[in-house]
């Protein structure tokens, strides 16, 4: 990937057309601290990541040590969100990724980033409704004696975070908040009644043992791992709907990321408390999914279980709003810079929401989400199918999206405040960005290379390369209509990755004398 001599302190090239009215910004003030913690959080689905990635992590791989790997993950994004984080104040642009790569390397690679991010994120959105059809669907054979199809539900579900994606940003936060802070509460509640009653081995701490983490499977669990923090490194993408973003959104990110990993390596640990270490790896394969379930039916009763099956629900369609929400802004963000058509690049009515961009991503969820309906190869009557695939292809691809640009985004703060001749005062975030950089680098390797376990599939079969192959096809699509820009249209290319700042630079100029 090529750097841009001009990526730094660009100003707008001869030829950018002006973009005017309110129309063309998102509406600021609109989310405080509490508001955008909310908004970020509700991505990481925490009562998913406890009833499905912890018990799917531990069968799988067989690691007892889940709990040390969310520590040490916790720890390298925290690194990672140093250089992150200090970049949010130079930078705010709802195109977050995007923007904050192309100030650091150039426009070109910032395309090449956008469209990655657009790619990552539809994919992790998209894939929710896989596990959230076939969820809706067994609640109601379960307590309602109906039959219905994953997709129904799905497909309904698309359509209300569609209708919420119109609204207020601060709206949307409020639901947000609603939904997360009921998943935690139960979870805590959990925690709390494991700790209590723990397993035959008591209060062992034996999962934080690094002599757990011995054996080939710590690089794909680290995989599985990194795909329950996706949500904190959001913050910016809010940025523009915020008082102060140079304050808010550093905030936010280290509170999100902290609380992340202090969280999930306490939960992954108060299963292994309720198991039992030497037991926490067959009992997870023998109830999969069911493991959170059926451990709290024995501690907390058939209600409180009964209870946690529906905000598990709720709970991915939280994170099915956040996605989509950040999906809404990138479209924003590249249509009003000139990646995507223009009219992605408008906000809509009263709400000053993206309204375009939440129209596009509604439009691929509905018709990935038929797609999947109608040509899933599983045998007939195999209610797992779209969990199997949409969700697990769309979740694992998505994952990979975000490695890859967090890992870009780290050399990109390097290069960013070398360029501006700062090295010397951040030289203490530059090292951290490079370490974060090589240790996501190296979890983007082991992802790529063990792809077939993440999904599911033979080692032989196509879909190991094919897969991760979407990411890097939209890497390589972005970065050519990056250089075809460069070329043709300058000025657009010019104004890659500044937002509303190539405007307001473009109005002080004519302004001059």
């Amino acid at each position: 990937m090529t750097t841009d001599s001009s990526s730094t302190n660009r100003a707008p090239a001869e030829g950018i057309s002006t973009f005017k009215g309110r129309e063309r910004a998102l509406r600021a003030d609109r989310l405080g601290t509490g508001g955008l913690l909310l908004s970020v959080l509700a991505a990481t689905a925490p009562l998913m990541v406890v009833a499905g990635v912890m018990p799917t992590t531990f069968a799988v791989m067989g690691i007892v040590g889940q709990p040390l790997l969310f520590v040490v993950l916790g720890a390298v994004l925290v690194l990672f969100s140093l250089g992150y984080a200090e970049m949010s104040r130079h930078v705010h642009n709802a195109g977050a990724f995007y923007a904050y790569i192309s100030r650091g390397l150039g426009g070109t690679a910032g395309a090449g980033a956008a469209l990655v991010a657009l790619v990552a994120y539809n994919s992790l959105q998209v894939g929710i409704y896989g596990i959230f059809g076939f969820e809706v669907s067994g609640l109601f054979a379960t307590y309602a004696d109906l039959e219905v199809a994953w997709w129904i539900p799905a497909l309904a579900a698309a359509l209300a975070v569609g209708a919420l994606g119109w609204l207020k940003i601060d709206v949307n936060a409020k639901v947000l908040g609603v939904l997360l802070v009921i998943e935690v509460l139960l979870v805590v509640v959990f925690d709390i009644a494991a700790v209590a009653d723990p397993g035959k081995e008591g209060l062992s701490l034996h999962a934080f043992n690094p002599d757990t983490l011995t054996g080939a499977g710590v690089g794909t669990a680290l995989c599985f791992c990194i795909a329950a923090f996706l949500g904190f490194e959001q913050a910016p993408v809010y940025a523009e709907e915020t008082s102060r973003p140079h304050v808010l959104v550093p905030r936010v990110m280290f509170l999100a990321v902290t609380g992340v990993a202090v969280f999930f390596a306490i939960s992954s640990w108060a299963l292994t408390v309720a198991t039992g270490p030497a037991t926490i790896v067959a009992t997870s394969q023998e109830q999969s999914a069911g493991l959170l379930f059926f451990l709290t039916e024995d501690r907390l009763g058939s209600t409180f279980t009964d209870v946690l099956h529906v905000l598990f629900v709720t709970g991915m369609f939280a994170a099915m709003l956040s996605f989509h929400n950040v999906v809404a802004r990138y479209a924003f963000a590249m249509g009003r810079e000139g990646l995507l058509p223009a009219a992605f690049g408008r906000t809509t009515g009263s709400s000053g929401a993206p309204g375009t961009g939440s129209l596009l991503q509604s439009g691929i969820a509905v018709v990935l989400v038929l797609t999947f309906a109608l040509t899933d190869d599983k045998p007939a009557g195999d209610p797992t199918a779209p969990v199997l695939h949409l969700f697990t292809w769309g979740g694992n691809i998505g994952a990979l999206g975000v490695i890859v640009l967090m890992a870009i985004a780290s050399l990109s703060v390097v290069v960013f405040f070398v360029r501006r001749g700062a090295a010397g005062a951040q030289a203490w975030r530059l090292v951290t960005s490079a370490v974060a950089g090589i240790a996501l680098l190296v979890i983007a390797v082991y992802t790529v290379k063990d792809f077939d376990v993440l999904v599911g599939t033979g080692p032989d079969s196509a879909l190991r390369w094919i897969l991760p192959g979407v990411i890097g096809l939209a890497l390589v699509t972005g970065l050519v209509q990056g250089a075809i820009l460069r070329t043709r249209a300058p000025g657009t290319h010019a104004r890659i990755g500044l937002g509303n700042e190539a405007f307001q630079l473009e109005k002080e100029a004519g302004r001059a004398p």
